[in-house]
């Protein structure tokens, strides 16, 4: 039997509704499901927590209840434990989830049956270098991208790029995105970044709102060693896949390269990008 983890949307009744449907129903058929504490609080189910460095721990299977960023939210927590996602779509969009709730069911006899591939995605490997102390000094992985963006309106930022251990120029702009080959759909798209297969490898620099005359984003090598550093006065703000993680004060800045691990998506049937892309955006066929 399988253990299970459910990561859930805390903020839609749709989703614990459906975590608490499913829950019932993998226990029956004698699987182990797991959830962390918050999640268990708004489904109801405060018997099946565990502690969020136990998540992982012999578990097989992650599944996301959500939306996109429900799905940000469960590769980075079992990634680095190769652990396989399955992304159930309770949001808009979905460019990263494979089921509608309607489908679950089947979608775990399928998975259980064998019956399943494994898509794998390139995550980003964000180290911090923040000697303020404004954000830990820590690493975090994206699937989408790590921003370091202006805090004050009508300001721009200044940012020096240096590309494996050469500089390359300072940017004088909003804000600088590296992204994934997964997120260039994401805040990368709507800076006019270039849309790449998502099974892609490969970092995309792209910068938001440029005050200087090259304003085009930089495609690189996954094995690249980028450093961004906050280089004027004005501090910036860094977040990666959403999530704000703090102020970079000058001298402050980050280290990206390509992630030990990948994200493992489980896909029932062969993705085809292009017509993903056709539908999201209503792309007619004439």
């Amino acid at each position: 039997m399988a253990t299970v983890a459910l990561v859930v949307h805390n903020d839609r009744s749709s989703a614990a509704n459906l975590a608490r449907d499913i829950a019932r129903w993998l226990d029956e058929r004698g699987h182990a499901v797991r959830l962390l504490p918050s999640d268990a609080e708004v489904v109801g189910r405060p018997d099946l927590v565990v502690a969020p460095e136990s998540l992982t721990t012999g578990c097989d299977l992650a599944v996301s209840l959500g939306g996109d960023g429900t799905m940000l939210r469960t590769v980075d927590l079992v990634s680095s434990a190769d652990i396989p996602v399955i992304g159930v779509n309770l949001g808009q969009l979905g460019y990263l989830t494979e089921v509608d709730p309607a489908r679950l069911r089947d979608a775990f006899e399928q998975y259980f049956a064998g019956a399943f591939q494994i898509e794998e995605r390139m995550l980003l490997s964000v180290r911090v270098d923040a000697p303020s102390g404004g954000v830990d000094s820590e690493a975090a992985v994206a699937l989408n991208e790590a921003v370091i963006e202006k805090t004050e309106s009508g300001h721009t930022v200044r940012l020096d790029v240096t590309i494996n251990d050469h500089f390359f120029t300072p940017y004088a702009t909003d804000g600088v995105i590296v992204a994934t080959p997964t997120g260039s759909t994401a805040y990368a798209f709507s800076a006019r970044g270039p849309i790449v297969a998502p099974t892609h490898r490969a970092m995309m620099l792209t910068p938001v709102s440029p005050h200087m005359l090259f304003d085009r984003t930089l495609v690189l090598e996954p094995t690249t060693e980028l450093r961004i550093t906050v280089a004027g006065h004005r501090p910036a703000a860094l977040s990666v896949d959403g999530r704000m993680l703090g102020q970079l004060q000058r001298g402050d800045g980050i280290v990206a390269t390509a992630a030990e691990h990948s994200a493992r998506l489980v896909i029932f049937s062969p993705r085809d990008f292009h017509q993903i892309l056709k539908s999201k955006f209503g792309l007619s066929d004439r």
